[in-house]
């Protein structure tokens, strides 16, 4: 994953995966592990993430209301946000929906 410490690496053109964390949340990390595994499926870095504690702004802007959660962004918005990290699975299949889009 690419560590977003500035907002400006965040994708400008076309599709990316926002993966929103804070260190001290258990969930955050099974999420993590989930988005991990895409990852080594693909074998490239797929997912930014972002610790919600350093982005107060942004966390407001983009009306993020928890973590973890997954935003999922086209053409510098917001598309979608995903809450619940249920399974690999799950969050594959919906990238893999979005990529047809």
């Amino acid at each position: 994953m690419k560590e977003v410490k500035d907002l400006k690496v965040l994708p400008e053109v076309g599709r990316g995966y926002v993966f929103i964390y804070s260190p001290f949340c258990g969930t955050c990390h099974l999420a993590r592990e989930m988005l991990g595994i895409i990852e080594k499926m693909n074998d490239e870095d797929i997912f930014y993430e972002m610790n919600a504690s350093l982005f107060p702004e942004f966390m407001q802007e983009y009306q993020v209301s928890s973590v973890p959660c997954l935003l999922i962004w086209k053409d510098r918005k917001v598309e979608e946000k995903v809450y619940a990290f249920e399974s690999v699975t799950k969050i594959f299949n919906l990238m893999k929906e979005k990529e047809r889009l």
